[in-house]
């Protein structure tokens, strides 16, 4: 059993202070999303949990069977190491490496490696093109393959806990539908806790227990289950048009 815990986070680049004492949780075996358009801080939040990015001041700690790790201060290695993984923003590949490389490079945790060949099955059965496209390198790929690598990058690590990146990023609609089934697909699979970073409400919603909304670096809203994010009248405002 793993939670998640931040706690007035407030962090930056430089001089410019991008979030203001967020706080969230994310439950074992929930997938929580973070809703908001780009530039409000959804991206800064999962940097800050990962380590590439150091708050200036609140606490974020991870949960395991009673025991707290205090995330804060510890290197994006450690991170990984310790259970936790991120599918980033705009993919992050290779590109001239192929596609079996870039997801033998995602078994960097110790857990991981005594598991390569059975994780990569998973994810060769899971999405049947990178196993067309093993040996083709990642940067000649389509967009939506492109992001079924970095998904399953992220997933040879073999991590209890998953952050997701704007998933939706330059897919057309159809492959970002089928991206968004595909996550709750594997959460459901491997069991893991998911938190999710997206500015497309209609797709989050379909996989999200509950969620937040952030806007200008600030939590302005919680919905506690699904439903009470899609009759917020503030989501139907900025996402819903209404």
């Amino acid at each position: 059993m793993s939670k998640l815990v931040i706690e007035n986070i407030s962090a930056g680049y430089g001089s410019v202070q991008v979030l203001h004492n967020v706080s969230l949780d994310v439950n074992s075996g929930e997938t929580v999303v973070l809703l908001g358009t780009n530039g409000n801080g959804k991206s800064t939040l999962l940097k800050s949990i990962m380590g590439l990015l150091h708050p200036s001041n609140g606490a974020i700690r991870l949960e395991v069977d009673g025991q707290e790790t205090d995330l804060i201060g510890k290197s994006t290695e450690e991170i990984v190491e310790i259970g936790i993984a991120m599918v980033p923003e705009g993919r992050r590949l290779f590109s001239l490496l192929t596609v079996e490389e870039n997801l033998t490079l995602g078994a960097y945790r110790d857990a991981a490696r005594k598991k390569i060949n059975d994780n990569l099955d998973f994810c060769f059965t899971t999405f049947p093109r990178l196993k067309e496209r093993r040996k083709q390198q990642a940067g000649s790929l389509s967009g939506g393959e492109q992001q079924m690598v970095a998904v399953a990058r992220s997933l040879m690590s073999d991590p209890t806990i998953l952050l997701v990146d704007e998933p939706s990023v330059g897919l057309a609609p159809i492959l970002v539908s089928q991206m968004i089934a595909k996550i709750k697909e594997l959460k459901e699979l491997k069991n893991l806790t998911v938190l999710m970073a997206e500015q497309n409400f209609n797709q989050a919603i379909k996989i999200a227990d509950r969620g937040y909304v952030i806007v200008h670096g600030q939590i302005e809203f919680e919905g506690k289950t699904a439903a009470e994010l899609a009759n917020n009248e503030m989501i139907k405002q900025l996402y819903l048009g209404a």
